[in-house]
């Protein structure tokens, strides 16, 4: 049985619904169930007898433009664990794009950023290319741009806070650095972080990084490693938006797509097109009274 919960316009929500129901009974699928959540008034919930999951969310992708949409193969309950990106997804900038800013480099870094995220561009070489232009920055700079630029997502502080009020691990994995992630993971209630470490020297950013890369093999695999770490049965969720991001999204029980590039939006299992990342919690059927508010 496949089970799709979704949030969409209200008022289409009707006649989207029969289009989606007929699509999915013309290919000899049955709807077993649909309607919307007692406890979450504003998801639809459909359950779909020997459907293809691909094809049951390419009809819902048609029938539900601009919808918020998790797809899973059992009973959609809270994670165990929630592994997310950074830039992007739980705060609503580019780090290295707006640090780029102060050194008059941020269109040509923001292309090159943008590519990769597209998965045009490997991610260690355009990685270590933006750092390597950002050689000889003040490091006073990352505090300033940490001050004046960088900002949560909306609803991010509270999505944290509510899973972990479930017993829910929190992690954030960032292919960006430590220097913006600590502080953001602090702020936003993350247990842990997993980032990239810029070279210093007197003051100074030495265009280099310190350490290994952390890429989308080293995202998924602090996916699976903290899920091992929790038990057999893990249920896990990944939330991301670019193309480095894939790999975790693709291991997660469920993988979400927050206002992806097409490439991350298209291996996910659902999507945040519509709403903010409270999105995620009405999904997971977790009612708003049972949120813990920013």
């Amino acid at each position: 049985m496949i089970i799709a919960r979704l949030i969409a316009d209200p008022e289409t929500l009707g006649d989207n619904l029969a289009l989606a129901m007929e699509m999915i009974e013309a290919r000899d699928w049955e709807v077993a169930g649909a309607g919307m959540l007692d406890f979450c008034d504003d998801v639809l919930e459909l359950e779909v007898l020997h459907g293809d999951p691909a094809g049951i969310r390419a009809i819902l992708d048609q029938c539900f433009p601009e919808s918020d949409l998790l797809l899973s193969a059992g009973l959609i309950e809270v994670p165990n664990l929630f592994v997310s990106d950074m830039d992007s997804t739980m705060i609503g900038q580019e780090c290295i794009d707006e640090l780029a800013d102060f050194a008059g480099l941020k269109d040509r870094i923001a292309a090159i950023t943008e590519r990769a995220m597209q998965g045009e561009l490997d991610f260690e070489s355009a990685l270590r290319e933006r750092v390597g232009l950002l050689k000889d920055l003040p490091e006073a700079a990352i505090q300033q741009c940490l001050d004046e630029r960088i900002q949560p997502m909306a609803g991010a502080r509270t999505l944290v806070s509510t899973l972990k009020s479930r017993g829910c691990q929190t992690v954030l994995v960032t292919g960006g650095f430590h220097s913006f992630a600590d502080p953001v993971a602090e702020l936003l209630g993350f247990d842990r972080v997993v980032g990239n470490r810029l070279g210093l020297h007197e003051g100074v950013l030495t265009g280099g990084l310190v350490g290994g890369i952390v890429d989308s093999s080293v995202k998924k695999q602090v996916l699976l490693d903290e899920a091992a770490r929790i038990g057999d049965g893990a249920l896990s969720l990944a939330t991301g938006d670019g193309a480095n991001d894939i790999p975790m999204i693709e291991a997660a029980s469920y993988g979400i797509a927050y206002r992806a590039k097409p490439k991350a939006r298209a291996a996910a299992d659902g999507w945040i097109d519509r709403g903010d990342l409270t999105s995620i919690l009405s999904l997971l059927g977790i009612a708003r009274k049972d949120w813990v508010l920013d």
